[in-house]
């Protein structure tokens, strides 16, 4: 049965992707204002930092659409499957980049338009297009891009740069690398047969597993910074300290090479992880237990 166009665009969107980063996105919003929000520019700042993280999404497939066509995990994607044409893919990436840009510099603020700009750049072309493939280390640099939306919530709502704000940047910055690593590591022969220098190709998994134990060390110590900081109170440590170690014993037991199928089980656990920390420092900032 063929397949319907509109899902293929959506398909382009990477969905799940883009609504887990706008839950990070929203928590950046609560946390940045006591009190209640302003409805209104929370919406268009979620339609337009939305619309920009799809069209960075189709971006991405549109360069990728190579590597795409070598890798069990996306070889069904729009373009490797002839669904939709380079072009297509390039002119709807284009339409919601604009749109998304230009909603949040008429309807939120110029800050945080142009963070979501150079995010979207830095996404989509300075990762997707140079360091994937020219350094194993293109998730540790190109990290900073994913990281960046709970700071443009933030920004959304305050429209200037805050310290606070930059710590859940650091907090997703540290969790990037062993996240992608554990999935590298699982997809090691896909990405050396499509000729991708992911850490597990250029380094072996050895040397992997040890920088994802180092990673989700320093990722521990960042996470705990809201509460050294008065961010966030009793019930944010409580519940980031059980999911620190569950993440941590993930880790452990991938790093002892105790279990044939760790990697993507550590992979799966990462994004669990993610969405329950700042579901936890959401609620803990409206249940203001200190």
């Amino acid at each position: 049965m063929k397949r319907l166009p509109w899902r293929s665009y959506y398909q382009l969107c990477k969905p799940k992707v883009v609504a887990v980063m706008l839950l990070t996105v929203v928590v950046g919003m609560c946390l940045a204002l006591p009190g209640a929000l302003p409805w209104a520019k929370v919406f268009w700042a979620l339609v337009g930092i939305g619309l920009s993280a799809s069209s960075a999404a189709a971006i991405n497939h549109l360069l990728d659409e190579n590597i795409d066509r070598q890798m069990a995990r996306t070889r069904y994607r729009p373009l490797p499957q002839g669904q939709l044409q380079p072009l297509q893919v390039l002119g709807f990436a284009l339409v919601l980049g604009t749109l998304g840009i230009g909603i949040l510099f008429s309807l939120v603020n110029a800050l945080t338009a142009w963070l979501t700009l150079a995010s979207l750049i830095g996404y989509a072309v300075i990762y997707t297009a140079i360091l994937k493939r020219a350094t194993p280390q293109n998730i540790t640099i190109g990290g900073l891009a994913g990281a960046a939306p709970p700071l443009l919530g933030w920004t959304a709502m305050t429209g200037q740069f805050d310290p606070q704000g930059l710590l859940l940047v650091l907090i997703i910055f540290a969790w990037t690398p062993p996240h992608f690593w554990a999935l590298a590591i699982h997809r090691k022969a896909e990405y050396a047969k499509a000729g991708v220098p992911m850490l597990p190709v250029t380094h072996g998994e050895a040397f992997t597993k040890l920088q994802i134990l180092l990673y989700t060390l320093l990722m521990i110590l960042t996470t705990i910074l809201p509460y050294i900081t008065g961010m966030s109170g009793l019930l944010y440590i409580t519940g980031v300290m059980i999911l620190n170690l569950r993440f941590l014993k993930h880790v452990i037991v991938l790093y002892r090479g105790q279990d044939e199928h760790a990697a993507i089980r550590t992979f799966w656990f990462s994004i669990r992880y993610i969405m329950w920390l700042f579901v936890v420092l959401l609620v803990d900032h409206y249940l203001v237990i200190t």
